[in-house]
């Protein structure tokens, strides 16, 4: 389970999941590597060396993890109920910048093999407040259209780029919302008798 930092904590894990991929993509070995950065893309990323961007671009609700029962925990002291987590959908507009453009496709085809060969991330691989959990990062690639896509561009007022857009599910967020629960210390069972 996460805590507020949860979001930041994934964006981190992709971030750095790319730039490890990325490193022996340099055409030239007097050039550095490219690397993943995470950003908001309100400035073009500076670039030498070749950079692959990773924008979050929005955060909704998983409706499918809607009306999950509440968590049970059975501290020392006394035993708690806490509001379900969170489920969210992370969506990310991945996108190369500077290099040639036969390495931003590079840059992007490694993306892509990333995101296929290991799409769903779990125990070890996860950091930050997801270390040592039971939660599973699912990558999938969004089929948006041409439309689409320059939607995104258009809102985020920059004109339209090559890039990969994936969705990350489910990405729980803890609730604050924790309730003591009583134990039952003693019962008392009357008996009703038949004449």
């Amino acid at each position: 389970m996460g805590d507020f930092g949860v979001v930041a904590d994934v964006s981190t894990i992709i971030v750095d999941r790319l730039t490890l991929a990325l490193r022996g993509l340099s055409p030239d070995p007097s050039d550095a590597p490219p690397t993943a950065i995470l950003s908001d893309l309100v400035d073009q990323p500076q670039t030498p060396p070749p950079i692959l961007s990773v924008f979050l671009y929005e955060v909704a609700e998983d409706p499918t993890s809607r009306n999950r029962p509440p968590v049970r925990a059975l501290p020392p002291n006394a035993p708690t109920s806490r509001k379900p987590p969170m489920a969210l959908l992370l969506r990310y507009l991945i996108t190369p910048w500077g290099g040639s453009p036969e390495t931003q496709h590079q840059m992007i085809g490694r993306a892509l093999q990333v995101f296929y060969d290991d799409a769903i991330w779990s125990g070890q691989e996860l950091t930050g407040s997801l270390a040592g959990t039971t939660d599973v990062l699912q990558f999938t690639l969004t089929p948006l259209t041409l439309d689409q896509k320059s939607w995104i561009w258009y809102a985020i007022q920059k004109p339209y780029r090559l890039s990969l857009n994936y969705e990350v599910r489910v990405v729980n967020l803890d609730s604050l919302d924790v309730a003591d629960l009583r134990l039952v210390r003693s019962r008392e069972i009357n008996g009703a008798t038949t004449p």
